[in-house]
């Protein structure tokens, strides 16, 4: 009896597999930004595991749980701390702003009177205290929208947070997996084709950490020149927060504006609303230099792309996929690069690497170039 199929019956085997992955992924497709967040946190909580393994001579499995349990920790932690001191004070300013809406109310119900005409403006008023009270109680229909999405919310976060365990403590075995399904004959291709892949993310991770500390620094610096209270902690929180596009920086200038609301500033002789206005005005400054040069000067040094192809590919990606568009978009294109450029040299058989190229052929290359520059 033959062993093996036949390769008529291979290919066709082959296609179909290929055909039910593609329909997975498409009816799957709602949770494939879950798995790459999760993906993407792993990767970037796996250089402390490393860093743990090597100086502390402990196994990885000890290694994983010891930093996710401390991050899971600090992310239940640090919100649970903070949130109830924020509450009170922004519930002070919300029952501020509401007595200030009523008095504008009380303002408008009476007749206004400029160069010697009366203007009515009692359904204005009477206009805003409808517009109030559907703010402050929404229609069931609504409720339940805002129920459902914040347990659809709870449920992806928590698939979020166990596959990002599951990447960290099974990596190795995945990886040997993947790069096992290649032939025998090429798997020390794939392998080194891997190791080139990952060293474009632990360059854009370096450039990263790199990117958070000197916004970090620049903030603290600023709101320290400003005078808003706590302005170290405000100025890590914008660094740590600039990893998440857009959003990030947002959240951190919100922050900083509501601090510099409540609190003002230790030095300016101005009220709190003018010095919040300053906060944003610095805020916008700062984040646009950093968006329109800091970044894709950064990321383009430690990827070897051009600034501008980055600066480009950011926007474009954060147009088309939002967040998690703009977020990955510079390795996966740097990542896109190398794998399309090997398989270009293996379809006009030539060596798979650039570095692969025979010493002779590689002296025959310079020495023409050494030529072309004397005749210039």
């Amino acid at each position: 009896m033959k062993s093996g199929w036949s390769l008529p019956f291979r290919y066709l085997a082959g296609t179909v597999l290929f055909l039910a992955l593609a329909a997975f992924l498409y009816y799957a497709r709602e949770a494939l930004e879950p798995v790459i967040l999760a993906a993407f946190v792993a990767y970037l909580v796996n250089p402390a595991v490393a860093v743990l393994t090597r100086y502390l001579r402990i196994s990885r499995s000890v290694a994983v749980k010891l930093v996710y349990f401390t991050v899971l920790a600090l992310l239940i932690a640090v919100p649970a701390t903070i949130t109830p001191i924020f509450f009170d004070e922004l519930t002070g300013v919300a029952q501020d702003l509401m007595s200030l809406f009523a008095q504008f109310q009380v303002s408008l119900s009476k007749p206004l009177v400029f160069a010697g005409l009366e203007f009515d403006l009692t359904e204005l008023a009477e206009g805003l205290g409808r517009l109030q009270s559907m703010a402050i109680s929404p229609v069931p229909e609504d409720a339940f929208l805002l129920l459902e999405s914040t347990s659809r919310g709870t449920i992806w976060f928590l698939v979020i947070i166990v596959l990002v365990y599951l990447f960290l403590s099974q990596w190795q075995t995945m990886r040997e997996w993947l790069v096992g399904l290649a032939p025998a004959p090429y798997r020390a291709e794939v392998q080194a084709l891997y190791e080139r892949v990952r060293n474009v993310w632990m360059a854009y991770l370096r450039g990263q950490i790199l990117l958070m500390l000197i916004v970090g620094v620049v903030f603290t610096i600023a709101w320290y020149i400003i005078g808003i209270p706590g302005a170290f902690v405000l100025g890590v929180i914008a660094g740590l927060f600039t990893l998440v596009p857009d959003l990030g920086p947002i959240l951190a200038v919100t922050l900083a504006m509501g601090v510099a609301l409540l609190e003002g500033s230790n030095w300016i002789p101005l009220s709190n609303v003018w010095v919040m206005v300053i906060v944003f005005l610095v805020y916008f400054v700062l984040i646009n230099l950093k968006n329109m040069w800091l970044r894709p000067f950064i990321m383009g040094r430690m990827i070897h792309m051009n600034e501008g192809l980055i600066f480009v590919v950011i926007l474009v990606a954060t147009i088309l996929n939002g967040i998690l568009g703009a977020l990955l978009a510079v390795p996966v294109l740097a990542s896109s690069v190398i794998i399309v450029n090997y398989l270009l040299r293996r379809i006009l058989n030539q060596p798979p690497f650039e570095e692969n190229l025979p010493i002779t052929a590689r002296g025959s290359v310079a020495r023409r170039h050494i030529k072309k520059i004397n005749r210039n």
